[in-house]
């Protein structure tokens, strides 16, 4: 049986990810087979793979671990559709679309694929490395518990909790979940972390020993910023805050829609020392002297669609191919662009049509089939080809798809895939994931004038991974957390 270790937070966005992402990238370098492992996450930024889907996050960890990802690796993905309901993905495939208390009254059956999936993943291990979602001190979500201490009690491994002190109140987000939690699962946490420290690590000497005395937990390091964090794909929505113009010459803008999804397509931009890649925020106007324009994709389009009207994006995104800049539709970016968006069945919601942006001659039909694939894709002649994925409802049809954006092959052929707009301006595709092809990325940016790119981004990602484990195995106990395993 493999060895296991839980890491916990002591609320939402503490770094969990990233730490787990790199102590499994450390402890692989130390030789050790490891595997990452999430019961439950709550993203719309999902990986298309063989199989279905998961979390970006697990798929990153599982390329820090240097194996393939797995849908075992994230047994229950929800992915939010509105203000009370999610898409409940399990095992890589939609189970179900339910509301908050749909979800608990389901519970315990999906609590029974977690701990299959677990078992399955641990098999294949030496070492699984296990992250939770959001906080234990959420007592009030410990009954039927999937995330955290519910899972870490069912197949009882130790568990290190993180604080992040960037936030403040460090040691009150430490010493308050020891005080609200029960007295097993307090028993359960075998050692503490506290991540995102800026400046002297002695100044927090004292804070250390004040929350090792309150909670008989001990402390496993201090770590410090890493600031090439950001290098790495993120995880979550709220990330892309962080998301800052670099200074370069050609300005790119995304729009950040509520329900965005998928936004993995800006990591390799904002990457390219020449770019300046921004997003726009609600109550904002696009700029005048922007070179591209991206529209994302979406958990709901036609919601997203009324929002980006409601801001008056609409206007702005005419005036500006008037101008001659570019828009790129993505997925449901994409499904925007045409002349409407119909559903029927009601996928989204209630059954409707929408008037879309009129940018490309097309039109969508929301359709029940989900298609969440991995593909072998093209540009448009063919010739060039890039790993791609497709995750999206709906087919999408016109006359703009006689200009395809790109190839995909299907049954050993290449197809023709997306569109391009008359004046050759507007861009509209399915394919997630191409940028990080840097030919294709190159190849796009070209076509638009701009510098072509100098980033390998594949390699800056494996680059970032190695100085994030060697940052965790300066600044973290190794041995200490690999005893907690053995105990």
């Amino acid at each position: 049986m493999a060895k296991a270790l839980m890491i916990q937070g002591t609320g939402s966005n503490v770094g969990k990810s990233v730490l787990v992402a790199g102590l499994c990238r450390a402890l692989t370098q130390l030789g050790h087979r490891v595997r990452p492992f999430k019961p439950q996450n709550m993203s719309n930024n999902a990986a298309a793979i063989p199989g279905g889907e998961l979390s970006r996050a697990q798929a990153l960890q599982a390329r820090a671990c240097r194996t393939d990802p797995t849908v075992d690796m994230n047994p229950i993905l929800l992915k939010p559709e509105g203000e009370s309901g999610a898409q409940v993905i399990v095992l890589g495939r939609k189970y179900a679309t339910l509301s908050a208390k749909e979800y608990f009254a389901h519970k315990p059956e999906l609590l029974k694929s977690v701990i299959a999936s677990y078992h399955r993943v641990a098999k294949d291990a030496d070492i699984v490395i296990v992250e939770g979602a959001g906080s234990p001190a959420e007592i009030n979500l410990r009954d039927g518990d999937i995330a955290n201490m519910g899972f870490a009690t069912e197949v009882s491994i130790p568990v290190v909790l993180v604080a992040d002190i960037e936030r403040g109140g460090t040691i009150a987000q430490l010493v308050g979940t020891k005080e609200v939690i029960g007295e097993f699962d307090s028993a359960l946490i075998r050692g503490f972390a506290v991540n995102k420290f800026r400046g002297d690590p002695d100044l927090f000497t004292e804070g250390v020993k004040f929350i090792e005395e309150k909670t008989g937990w001990k402390s496993l390091g201090v770590v410090p910023w890493f600031d090439k964090a950001r290098m790495l794909p993120a995880e979550d929505a709220q990330d892309l805050a962080n998301i800052k113009p670099l200074g370069g010459p050609t300005k790119i803008v995304c729009l950040k829609l509520p329900r965005i999804a998928n936004f993995d397509d800006l990591d390799p931009l904002r990457m390219e020392p020449d770019l300046s890649v921004s997003l726009l925020e609600r109550g904002c106007s696009l700029p005048g002297d922007v070179d591209l324009v991206i529209i994302p994709g979406t958990k709901a389009t036609m919601h997203d669609l009324e929002f980006l009207r409601n801001q008056g994006w609409d206007v702005d995104l005419h005036a500006h191919v008037r101008r001659g800049g570019a828009v790129l539709g993505i997925c449901g970016g994409y499904q925007m662009l045409g002349r409407f968006v119909s559903d029927p069945l009601g996928v989204e919601g209630t059954p409707g049509q929408i008037e879309g942006l009129g940018l490309l001659d097309a039109k969508t039909v929301m359709t029940k089939e989900k298609r969440v694939t991995p593909v072998t894709a093209a540009d448009e002649s063919g010739k060039y080809p890039f790993n791609a994925y497709e995750i999206h409802m709906g087919r999408t049809s016109g006359p703009d798809l006689q200009r395809p954006f790109a190839q995909v092959k299907t049954n050993g052929a290449f197809e023709p895939e997306g569109a391009v707009s008359e004046n050759g301006r507007v861009f509209g595709t399915y394919l997630h994931g191409l940028f990080a092809d840097d030919l294709t990325r190159s190849r796009f940016l070209s076509r638009l004038g701009m510098e072509p790119s100098r980033l390998n981004y594949e390699a800056s990602v494996e680059t970032t991974l190695d100085a994030l484990a060697n940052h965790l195995r300066t600044h973290l106990d190794i041995k200490r957390l690999l005893a907690l395993m053995e105990g």
